[in-house]
């Protein structure tokens, strides 16, 4: 139960955690580092104490060996005299034996072996005409052994064989074992307190990124997370935070459009229900009346039909469906719009100019170019006043082809210009719905020329009252779209 209370809260068992992870990777580290500190400067200073003992042992029996290769033959009397000569090394013991191995001079008093068999490998290795050494430690002491053969024109006569017994340097190399732990158990501790607080130090952005994470699922798109430093987590904070406020952005602009589209679809249903309800509930109601009211109804519904197409083709430009693209030629589009609009600006008493350069074409779809252009265009005439006129202009700028519609109406306000491509947003309310405006077309068309890789600017007219809308996208490149 626990464990399914802490999967649905978010959390993450300790042992299963980036923390833990972390924690484990540096213990190793550290464990690793502990087993070479304990074991390799040990064994580096056993092999040059064993090294430097098995050495100056050798050098006392050879220099024992050449005092007593003198004459052909070995006695016990001969060696006794000539080790009595010799100064012996305090806590070593010197065995002399001849060359069948038994021992004709022992320096230890305790339990001396002369007069028989000395059966160590290192005697026998003497024996046999090689130096002979070893070193270990063993109970607390340095024991080393060391034998070298007494030769005498090339003939083996016996063989020197001494014994050290050291616990001084022992309890050195003990020391040093001892100050290693010592010092192996602070690093543990250290290391300890180090882990926890790196651990918690590295994984406490990806804990909050985490947590954010959970916020934001659950809807709280203004959550954002506080980045430290200028590591890779801190940069996927920021790039988490842009993301949660393009979401937040599109969050709102989504709430915002449902509630201007329901608002918008609102208002022709309520016309139409209160003039149906008008002829409903008046009795008797002349025929000139109802047709007056049934023609409202219709216009209202015609308004309902535009509303729902411009919704649906902003739903398509968001959905970006690809669609298969041709050479589109933007003059012949742009002319075609005008005799199509001429009659409607002759009803509002507008002059429509063309000035159309030929050879600018451009790479989009037909019904797009068309699209754009017939929304320019045709709310360059509507918003317009009697008397003025719609100057409608296509050129080559380079690697861009333009298309301008300029009117003589009366104009955009300055402070809301930056908006009116917004969806839904009108100038002026009440006149673009006695237009029939939906305050969809210069979104629409801002959207259709953006997916082509081109955009809208608006301004005022530079010639005077009025407004100029501009509209560029990339010139078809020789070869393309063939």
């Amino acid at each position: 139960m626990a464990s399914k209370q802490r999967e649905r809260e978010g959390r993450v068992p300790f042992f299963r955690s980036i923390q833990a992870k972390y924690a484990l990777t540096y213990l190793l580290v550290v464990a690793a580092i502990l087993i070479v500190l304990n074991t390799y400067p040990l064994l580096m200073a056993e092999t040059m104490v064993f090294t430097s003992k098995e050495s100056t042992l050798r050098r006392q029996a050879l220099v024992i060996s050449s005092t007593l290769a003198v004459s052909e033959t070995l006695t016990r009397e001969g060696v006794e005299q000539t080790m009595a000569l010799l100064e012996e090394g305090q806590g070593t013991q010197v065995l002399v034996t001849d060359a069948s191995g038994l021992v004709l001079y022992d320096s230890s008093t305790l339990d001396s072996r002369v007069g028989r068999y000395a059966l160590t490998g290192e005697v026998a290795a003497a024996l046999r005409g090689r130096d002979a050494s070893r070193a270990e430690y063993r109970q607390g002491a340095i024991r080393t052994r060391a034998a070298v053969p007494i030769l005498y024109h090339g003939m083996t006569l016996g063989a020197v064989y001494l014994y050290e017994y050291d616990t001084e340097q022992a309890e050195v190399l003990l020391s040093i074992l001892s100050n290693l732990r010592y010092i192996s158990i602070v690093i543990c501790v250290v290391a300890l307190v180090l882990v926890v607080l790196l651990s918690k130090t590295l994984t406490r952005n990806t804990v909050r990124l985490l947590s954010a994470i959970r916020h934001v699922r659950e809807g709280e798109y203004s959550h954002r997370v506080e980045s430290q430093g200028k590591d890779e987590m801190a940069r996927l904070a920021d790039e988490f935070n842009q993301l949660t406020h393009r979401l937040q952005t599109t969050e709102e602009a989504r709430r915002r459009f449902v509630s201007d589209a329901s608002h918008e679809l609102k208002t022709p249903l309520a016309s139409i229900r209160l003039l149906t309800d008008s002829i409903l509930q008046n009795e008797p109601v002349d025929m000139a009346t109802v047709r007056e009211f049934v023609s409202d109804i219709g216009e209202e519904a015609d308004r309902l039909t535009r509303i729902s197409e411009h919704l649906l083709a902003l739903t398509r430009l968001d959905a970006g469906e690809e669609r298969p693209l041709e050479p589109v030629e933007l003059g012949r589009v742009a002319d075609k719009v005008a005799h199509l609009l001429t009659p409607v600006a002759r009803r509002a008493q507008v002059e429509l100019r063309c000035s159309l350069e030929p050879a600018c074409a451009l790479l989009a779809t037909e019904d797009d170019v068309y699209q754009v252009a017939f929304n320019l265009m045709e709310n360059a005439i509507k918003y317009n006043l009697p008397g003025g006129r719609v100057e409608v202009g296509v050129s080559r700028r380079g690697e861009k082809v333009a298309l301008t519609v300029t009117d003589s109406g009366l104009g955009i306000p300055e402070e809301d210009l930056p908006r009116i491509f917004d969806r839904f947003y009108r100038v002026d309310k009440a006149r673009s719905r006695a237009a029939g405006g939906t305050g969809l077309g210069l979104s629409i068309a801002r959207d259709t020329a953006r997916l082509h890789g081109g955009d809208i600017t608006a301004g005022p007219n530079p010639a005077g009252r009025g407004t100029r809308f501009e509209v560029e996208f990339p010139a078809l490149r020789e070869g393309e779209g063939i």
